[in-house]
């Protein structure tokens, strides 16, 4: 790649004159040959400019705010240059006068670009989206812009100034400023990636930023509750008619693994008689949009039948907000004694190691039931009980018992 032959020069546009005999300052680029010029947006007195030096004589206040335009003009412009030649490979007079005016080109930085991000998710919410990615989405760009002025002095940072330090940057405020989890900073940072991708895709962005950032999820020990701990929990007593549905509800979700807003979502019409002769409920997951078809087990069954009819918009359950199921489900593991905390998390944890795991299902038949994508994350949800262990190690040795006599008469 040859390097081209660049010269910038100042000179006074004579022929122009002002009502006040100044005379317009202009600059001339020229790049392999080529000459383009454009106005410095300043009027010079003809009497100050040196045409030699190309800058204004004198220490007067006037001259000196003249060289000031002059040199940032000349640095900006070696600037703009340096940056097409490492994002294109060449650069045109034309081009690179074109670019430090901003005509025809966008001059992207991240805050903008993730705001206008977010102005267009919110928009899918509902539909394609859910409201609980985007108020994510919505914390990354509040950390931002917390974070950007705090380290970088500024409001805002160009995307074509990102690079690795600055996702490390990022990274380590997330941890001490923000005091975020690892796999909350894990999450955040892939949000930001996605961001990142948009300006790629776009052109706006030629690099990649978070080329050897490593970062990983921590697997964590996700609670469940067991057999004897969903019947204490059916046995309890309830204070109200609500704290009665909360509970159900919160049982249902342990017996088909949906999470709050797919039983929030679920419709009458989802309630389908499958090939086999069993009611189903035939559904997609609004976190992924991915199938989730689940055969009803007698017990969530039951309890569509105690809460038929007494919904609107032929929704199968009058289902109360998050926030309030959280507190009745969290007063309602007071009363049970239990250490973890019930969250609809935990009821599809449950789902899938007490209920299904435990009794047998294969882990890929539990992936498709819980709506997962990805058989990782499944194995993330469930985990083998020490009571599947001992079962299935029963069975193995029942199976091996003849090999297992012949090898032990030989030793």
């Amino acid at each position: 790649m040859s390097r081209s032959t660049f010269k910038i020069l100042f000179y006074v546009k004579k022929g122009s004159e002002r009502a006040n005999d100044y005379l317009p300052l202009m600059c001339r680029l020229t790049v392999d040959g080529e000459i383009k010029q454009f106005s410095c947006k300043l009027d010079v007195p003809p009497k100050l400019w040196d045409v030699k030096t190309a800058r204004a004589t004198g220490k007067s206040v006037e001259a000196q705010k003249i060289n000031a335009a002059v040199d940032r003009i000349r640095v900006d412009v070696n600037r703009r240059y340096q940056e097409l030649m490492q994002s294109d490979g060449y650069v045109t007079a034309a081009r690179l006068r074109d670019v430090y005016l901003g005509l025809g080109v966008k001059r992207e930085t991240l805050l903008k670009l993730f705001e206008q991000h977010n102005e267009e998710f919110i928009k899918k919410v509902g539909h394609s989206r859910v409201q609980g990615t985007y108020n994510r989405y919505r914390t990354i760009y509040k950390h931002l812009c917390e974070f950007v002025p705090k380290v970088y002095r500024r409001d805002d940072i160009p995307l074509k100034e990102l690079n690795l330090t600055f996702i490390n940057n990022f990274e380590y405020f997330l941890r001490t400023e923000k005091k975020c989890r690892t796999n909350t900073v894990w999450g955040y940072m892939i949000g930001l990636k996605h961001i990142i991708s948009i300006a790629r895709n776009s052109g706006a962005l030629p690099f990649n930023p978070f080329a050897g950032y490593i970062n990983s999820f921590e697997s964590v020990d996700r609670g469940y509750l067991t057999e004897r701990e969903i019947q204490t929990l059916m046995e309890v007593p309830v204070k109200s008619g609500t704290c009665e549905l909360v509970r159900d509800l919160f049982i249902f979700s342990v017996f088909t693994g949906l999470a709050y807003a797919d039983v929030k979502a679920l419709t009458t019409d989802r309630l389908q008689t499958f090939f086999d002769g069993n009611l189903w409920i035939i559904t997609r997951r609004r976190k992924t949009n991915t199938e989730s078809n689940i055969r009803l087990l007698d017990v969530p069954r039951r309890i569509i039948e105690k809460y038929k009819g007494l919904s609107k918009d032929d929704h199968v359950f009058p289902v109360p907000s998050s926030s309030r199921c959280n507190v009745i489900l969290k007063e309602l593991g007071r009363q049970c004694g239990f250490k973890i905390r019930l969250t609809y998390h935990v009821a599809r944890h449950t789902n899938a190691t007490t209920v299904l795991l435990s009794h047998g299902v294969p882990i890929e038949t539990v992936s498709r039931l819980l709506g997962h994508t990805d058989l990782k994350t499944t194995q993330i949800y469930a985990r083998i009980t020490n009571q599947k262990i001992s079962s299935d190690m029963e069975v193995l040795s029942h199976k091996l018992e003849k090999m297992e006599k012949e090898i032990c008469d030989a030793i």
